[in-house]
Parts: C-alpha cells; structure tokens; sequence
C-alpha cells in the first residue's frame, strides 16, 4: 500500500516511553496512520542507540531511565505542556503501569501500554509470595486503580498482540462458530451477552496457541538467549509463576494448583514457573504441539470477561491460558535458562528482520470444547511480509505495533472511558485499523484434542479419558502410570 488510511488526529503532545523492538515498530505507524506533528513525540529510553532513527522523523529523543523515584519530575512537565491533551504510549519494562496510569489521569492524559508492569525488582523480589508476583495480582492492582478513579481519560490496558489483539479474535470466532454452527445470534453489545452466547454454544476453554517459525541466518551461540520480541519481558513472565483461567468445567485443581484469596476469583496459579511447564496444543501449521504456559495477563481478563454469575455464585466461565511455542532459538534458550537454574544468559539479543532468513508466527485462539471440537482462528503472518508491509519490525512485532496502533486510535476516537482492558472495547473497529498488518488472518476446525495420539504409548498414562479437554490432559506432567495399564504394557499381573 502507498496511500496508507489516516485514521485520526491528535494535536497534543506523544510521550513514548521505551523504544525497544515495539517501541521501534510503533512510531512509523503512528507517523503513518495518526495525523501529528512529529515535533510532539518525544520518546524516552535509557538506551540511546536509536537516536538518529528518532530524530530523522522530527520526534525528539531523551536519553533516561523512568524509575519510581524520579518519573514525576522527568514525566508530568511532558504530559502538561501547552497544546492540549497529552497521550502516553508506555512500551517499557519495568516502569509501572498503575503508576503511569494514576499520573495520566492527574494530567489528563490519555494512555496506553502492553502489559501491566511493576517497578523494576518486583518479579525477582524473594521477600513476595508466589501470589504476589502474579499477573493476576498485577491486573488487580490495575483494577483497584480503576474502582479508585472512576471514569476520566482513557486508558487502555494490556494492549497489544497478546495479552489485547487475541481478546478481539475470540469475540469474532465466537461470532464464526455461532453462524457455522447455525445457531441464531445478535451480535453482543454488552459483557453478559458475549458470555452467555460463548455458553450457549458449549466452548469449555481457550488456548491463546501460538508457534513462531522465524528461522535465523545464524544459529543460537551459548550463552545467548535469543528471541523475536523483549527478551528481558520474555524471561521476567517465564519466572512468574504460571497461570491459567479457570474454567468450571475442571474437575479438579492440579496437584501444584492454588487459587487466589481474593480479587475476581477467575484463575488459578501453579507453583512452577511458566518458563519450565509445557502444555498440549494445536495449531494449524504446526497441528498437535508442545508450547509453555506462559503468564499472560488475557489469560486471566478473558476468563474474568466471560464469566457468568447467578445471585454471585459463577455458573459458567472458560478456562484459559496461553500456549506458546517460540521460535527455536528461543526454546534452546529456554533450555539454556533452566540448566543455569533461571539465571539469565550474558548476551541478550532480539532477532530482528534482516536476521531472519523466513518463517512465521502463527498467533490465534483455539476455542475448545464444544460439538464441532476446537476452532482455531488467527493470524499467520510471514517476515516477508512484514518486510512489505513496514519497517524496523520482525512478525512477532508487528502483530503487537498494529495492536497498539488499533488501540490508540480507538482511544483518541473513546477519549473518556476510564482505565480499561482490551476485552472491553470496540473489537471490531480495532480489528478493522490492525487487520491490514496480519498477513492471512484463518478460521480453521480440527478434530485434535490433547489425548490424540496417546491411545496406544509405551508409557501408559494416567489420563481422563472421558473428558478429553480436562486441563489435567493439557498439562505435560512427569510420566504418571496407570498400574493397571502399566502392569498390561508389562505383561504382568496387577496383583
């Protein structure tokens, strides 16, 4: 395309905090589809090795670290200068969110940013409970905020490919399933419609399920982790205890399974970090693989969004967590992690485009359970195309600028809204500003479940037959035999 749509206008000042992979990929869309004058973009990292790509665009560019002890005095004269409303694009590790979102409302700011972030310290503090360095205690933090300032500038949270884009996928699979499965519908308006149409039409659970194949020109060295987006972010939620949505169609808790004191009640944690639990899975591409489950904050505001409640006791609520197999040198990298007992690599490194000699990554929601088995439907976006389609940004990144792109237009177009999540905005309006930057965008049925393949094994298995979408079928455990079918595989008695 050569005539790119203008999708709205902002006079105000642009404060970008962060200018990392997404950071770089975000401002040419902003340039590109919001009509601004670059002389109102400042952007703040403490890393200054993009500056000259900053300022080539007009934008101005400040080398320092947003820290809890200083962003007020650094961050509140940017958002307050004179030119109206300002808006803060928050794609930055360890700065917390809730604190960028309490100072934008103080000045009137709109915000948005991709992931509810702590301080720095916080996902390695030793003194917190496993509880405590969740993403369901972070989400709750952000909803606390909310209850405590009401309304005011929109600020939109966890918003780009995933946690944010995959919450727009599931409503419009939603609305696929319902018409394939002739089953008449109005196309939701509120939240408890959306739930009760994803009841009706029997979905029990939700993989985000995501294989990235971007290849290198070059194979992984020791001692380097290697990933196709932030590094840093990546290992901070492989550490975080993993976490899941809890469906109430789960029988039982997993052995290592806890639930939550308080907050909305809609997941559950497992005390073994993310990085090193697998999970069953399915995607088109790949079909049957292994991916890690991952904390992702959708994971937890999805099962929270379509959670139905009578008198409050819940009736119904999907499970879900993400499944995520990256690409291979961030699986090598992984295993590189855990032998080094979760101590990060020396050399942290991001592919970026001109690294990768091809490949994909395939992202979507594999909606399960229901009587025409798993529909999964997503984006498989290629790094040839991302070349075409825009600069300083591999797949992975892309899928996650377009995300923030769509976001903030649906902000300045909704500048009143309050704090909140990607699942509670217009889902159609954001796919129609990001759908152009996702490559082929498929709905595809599968007849996969996670007991495929495990009818007949060496090791015999203590599964739940009956109920093939039981997480506990999901969840790759250390081999537990069944003594009976053991004993048959043996050729010997159970006696």
């Amino acid at each position: 395309m050569t005539d790119w749509p203008i999708h709205a206008r902002f006079g105000g000042p642009i404060v970008m905090i962060g200018f990392g992979s997404i950071g770089r990929g975000t401002l040419p869309l902003i340039l590109r589809h919001i009509a601004c004058d670059p002389a109102n973009i400042t952007v703040i990292d403490p890393n200054d090795a993009e500056r000259a790509m900053v300022e080539a665009t007009g934008a101005r560019f400040i080398k320092a670290a947003v820290t809890r002890e200083g962003y007020r005095d650094l961050l509140l004269p940017l958002l307050s200068v004179a030119g109206g409303q300002a808006f803060m694009v928050n794609l930055s590790v360890d700065v917390s969110s809730t604190a960028m979102m309490e100072l934008c409302n103080e000045a009137g700011a709109l915000y948005i940013d991709t992931v509810a972030e702590p301080w720095l310290g916080h996902y390695t503090d030793p003194t917190l409970s496993m509880a405590q360095r969740t993403n369901y205690a972070l989400r709750e933090s952000v909803l606390e905020l909310r209850r405590r300032l009401p309304g005011g500038p929109t600020a939109v949270s966890c918003c780009g490919a995933n946690p944010g884009a995959v919450s727009w996928f599931v409503k419009q699979a939603l609305l696929n399933l319902a018409a394939d499965m002739n089953i008449a519908f109005e196309t939701p308006s509120q939240r408890e419609d959306w739930a009760n149409l994803m009841q009706r039409l029997g979905v029990q659970g939700i993989h985000i399920a995501e294989r990235d194949t971007q290849r290198a020109r070059s194979p992984k060295p020791r001692g380097v982790f290697v990933n196709t987006w932030s590094v840093e972010g990546f290992i901070s939620e492989g550490l975080q205890p993993a976490e899941l949505g809890w469906g109430t169609h789960e029988k039982a808790l997993p052995a290592e399974g806890r639930q939550h004191e308080g907050g909305c009640g809609a997941a559950i944690y497992l005390a073994r970090p993310g990085a090193g639990t697998r999970v069953r899975s399915w995607t088109p591409t790949a079909e049957s693989q292994l991916g890690f489950l991952v904390t992702h904050n959708e994971a937890i505001s999805i099962a929270d969004f379509f959670t139905l409640r009578n008198d409050g006791a819940v009736v119904y609520r999907p499970t879900c967590h993400y499944a995520y197999h990256p690409c291979d040198d961030a699986v090598l990298s992984l295993h590189e992690l855990a032998g080094r007992q979760w101590r990060a690599q020396e050399t942290l490194t991001i592919l970026d485009e001109a690294e990768i000699v091809d490949g994909i990554d395939e992202l979507g929601v594999l909606l399960y359970g229901h009587s025409r088995n798993a529909y999964w439907y997503g984006s498989q976006l290629s790094i040839e195309e991302t070349r075409a389609l825009a600069p300083y940004q591999n797949a992975t990144g892309l899928q996650v600028t377009s995300a923030v792109l769509a976001g903030m237009v649906w902000a300045l177009e909704n500048p009143e809204a309050g704090i909140v999540d990607a699942d509670e905005i217009d889902f159609k309006r954001c796919l129609e500003v990001q759908r152009p930057y996702l490559g082929p965008v498929v709905g595809v049925y599968t007849d996969w479940t996670p007991l495929s393949g495990r009818e007949e094994t060496l090791f015999p298995e203590d599964i739940d037959r009956d109920d093939p979408w039981q997480f506990a079928n999901v969840l790759v455990r250390d081999v537990t035999l069944d003594p009976d079918a053991a004993a048959d595989k043996l050729g010997r008695g159970s006696a």
